[in-house]
Order: structure tokens, then C-alpha cells, then sequence
């Protein structure tokens, strides 16, 4: 059972960067991260590819959100500048065992973190 485990939420005002972490217990396929705002469904934030190449990233965080791989410690990260209050929600970390898949997809995903909170205060 693959395990992720994620870290770097918390309360930040508007126009500031906060760091996210998710280490996983295993070397997976694509990793993504999610959001969900109270009220709201699940989205698609970004995602990157096993190797690290390839990256995606929703419209409303392009230009503003980096995510990136260290192969070595089996951890993904979003960096995340320019934070705006709309960006509050959940953040969950998400890996797939599958190549060839809609990596901005949830069933694409066959594993998920438990979620860290980000509040950004206007």
C-alpha cells in the first residue's frame, strides 16, 4: 500500500508563497495535486509526470504555481506564489501506478494524502 504524506499548509495573507511537500512511500507513476474549497468539488491544481519532464497546471493557478519532483526522496512539491484568498481549500497530493492516463483526472489517481489546509487572508 502505497502511502503519501504531505506537510507545508497554514495561514498566509494574500500575495504570499507557501510550500507544499507530499513524500511518498514508493516511486510512483504521474503525481498530481488537488483542492477543494469548503462547499465545492475536488480540482484539478497540477500534476507532473514519473520523470519530472512534463508538467500541467489548471488556468487559475498558471504562472503563479511551480510543481517539481526529487526522484531521490520519492517527494513532489508545489510551490506556490502570489496566493490569492480563492486558493483556500484542502490540498491533497495524488499518485497514480498507471502510464498513459488523464493526469488532470481524479480516477487517474490511485492514491491520495490526507489533505493540508491553506488559508489565504485577504
Amino acid at each position: 500500500q502505497v502511502q503519501l504524506v504531505e506537510s507545508g499548509g497554514g495561514l498566509v495573507q494574500a500575495g504570499g508563497s507557501l510550500r507544499l511537500s507530499c513524500v511518498a512511500s514508493v516511486r510512483t507513476f504521474n503525481s498530481g495535486w488537488f483542492r477543494q474549497a469548503p462547499g465545492k468539488e475536488r480540482d484539478f491544481v497540477s500534476a507532473i509526470s514519473r520523470g519530472g519532464f512534463n508538467t500541467d497546471y489548471a488556468d487559475s493557478v498558471k504562472d503563479r504555481f511551480t510543481i517539481s519532483r526529487d526522484r531521490a526522496k520519492n517527494t513532489v512539491y508545489l510551490q506556490m506564489n502570489s496566493l490569492k484568498p480563492e486558493d483556500t481549500g484542502v490540498y491533497y497530493c495524488a499518485a497514480g501506478s498507471r502510464p498513459f492516463v488523464n493526469i488532470r483526472a481524479s480516477p487517474s489517481y490511485d492514491y491520495w494524502g490526507q489533505g493540508t489546509q491553506v488559508t489565504v487572508s485577504s
